[in-house]
């Protein structure tokens, strides 16, 4: 066990793990940062960033990635490649284990984030940033007058699908049943939609590119035993939710249903004093680079506070 006790360690990376540990260090808490399996993020799977304010001719995400690292680091953050295989929150020194070593922090900031659901065929890696992406907010705007597909039926992919009706000419939702997991509400505004029409009792099969590797058509199976068909596309956006990463915590934190972290209102304070939790793996709503920012910006804060309040 290392026995010097980190007044913080932060737990992964990205826009809240970085931000966080760049607050901290400027606030003189140089903190241990573990950034995880994928430093950065989804932002390392994302081509173009034209969204995030200071970057008027945009910014692929590994390159904006690079520079919340640099910046951290630059203010003392000690960064570690390495990925946390569970914690201690029982008592304080709070116990961070990571491979064959622990670490002890008198208190923690949790920005593992969330990890898209794919749909797990062998051919997707090939075609991130090509064609194929997890977000409707972020991506949707190089899909100008394309024919793109969404591939879910609850209500992120109705949102996605109306969402990208902003761009797309046609957007087509393509779901293995015959009826919505949607609320009726937003079921029922995305029928209403003329630019949105539905591939029933689809799954999509095999994902084709043309001679430059970027998607041109997706190949559909047929859940009820039909033929395969073509969907021409040259977008297609997975909606069929994110899974949050908190699985390294064994349940000593509370989560909603869908397993993100529940912080206090207005705070990122978890039910564990001490423990503050940002971006995606607490925020189910906007999963946003600035807004995980903001909130590793609140954890940092809140959480140089509570050391100053603990004579830490």
């Amino acid at each position: 066990m290392n026995q010097e006790i980190k007044r913080a360690i932060v737990i992964g990376s990205g826009p809240a793990g970085f931000t966080a540990a760049l607050y901290l260090g400027r606030a003189n808490i140089p903190p241990l940062v573990f950034e995880g399996q994928q430093p950065g993020g989804q932002l390392t799977i994302t081509t173009e960033v034209e969204n995030f304010p200071g970057f008027p001719e945009g910014i692929d995400g590994p390159a904006l990635t690079q520079k919340f690292r640099e910046q951290a680091a630059r203010f003392g953050a000690e960064i570690v490649t390495a990925t946390v295989d569970a914690v201690d929150l029982s008592a304080r020194p709070f116990k961070v284990v990571v491979g064959e070593e622990t670490h002890l922090a008198q208190s923690l900031i949790i920005a593992t984030g969330s990890s898209a659901r794919w749909l797990g065929l062998p051919e997707e890696d090939d075609f991130h940033g090509k064609g194929l992406s997890a977000c409707a907010t972020c991506d949707g705007f190089f899909f100008r007058d394309h024919e793109i597909a969404v591939v879910g039926g609850g209500d992120t992919a109705m949102e996605e699908a109306i969402y990208l009706t902003n761009f797309a000419k046609k957007v087509t939702v393509v779901h293995r049943r015959d009826e919505l997991r949607a609320s009726k509400i937003m079921g029922e505004r995305a029928m209403a939609n003329e630019k949105i029409e539905f591939a029933w009792n689809k799954t999509v099969k095999k994902m084709v590119g043309d001679e430059n590797g970027l998607l041109e058509k997706l190949i559909l199976a047929d859940t009820q035993g039909g033929e395969d068909v073509e969907l021409p596309v040259t977008g297609c956006f997975i909606a069929i939710g994110h899974i949050p990463n908190t699985q390294f915590l064994g349940g000593q934190l509370e989560t909603d249903e869908n397993g993100y972290l529940i912080t206090r209102p207005d705070v990122t304070a978890t039910g564990v004093e001490g423990v503050w939790a940002c971006g995606d793996v607490q925020d189910h709503v906007y999963r946003q680079a600035i807004s995980a920012a903001g909130t590793g910006c609140m954890s940092a804060i809140e959480c140089e506070r509570w050391l100053g309040e603990q004579d830490l």
